[in-house]
């Protein structure tokens, strides 16, 4: 039996701005998004990016990149990494953590 969060949850919504497909982006003004800077606290993931609109899924379980330490399983407090993805932060804000690939590089958290 393999074990599968893929779109469990998932609620997207479309927001004006831009970011990279994958990346984590963070609210900049009204209705809109932009990349994440590092230790910025992020409010999705962008899953498409299509002239000045950007579809990001803001609840849900996703798998985005992560850089630094693995991210503890549970509760763990992250935020961005500058680079697209998330890092562990105790500045951070709390996200359950359910899956972390330390080959890939990446993590499965709830948002």
């Amino acid at each position: 039996m393999s074990v599968s969060f893929h779109g469990i949850g998932q609620v997207c919504a479309t927001f004006l701005g831009s970011g990279t497909e994958g990346q984590v982006v963070k609210m900049t003004d009204r209705d809109t998004v932009a990349p994440c800077s590092d230790g910025n606290s992020f409010c999705g993931v962008a899953m498409c990016v299509k002239d000045d609109a950007c579809c990001v899924q803001v609840a849900g379980f996703v798998t985005i990149p992560y850089s630094s330490t693995v991210p503890s399983v549970g509760y763990t407090k992250l935020s961005a990494n500058g680079t697209g993805g998330v890092k562990t932060d105790e500045a951070g804000r709390e996200y359950l953590v359910v899956s972390a690939d330390t080959t890939a590089k990446t993590v499965t958290i709830l948002l």
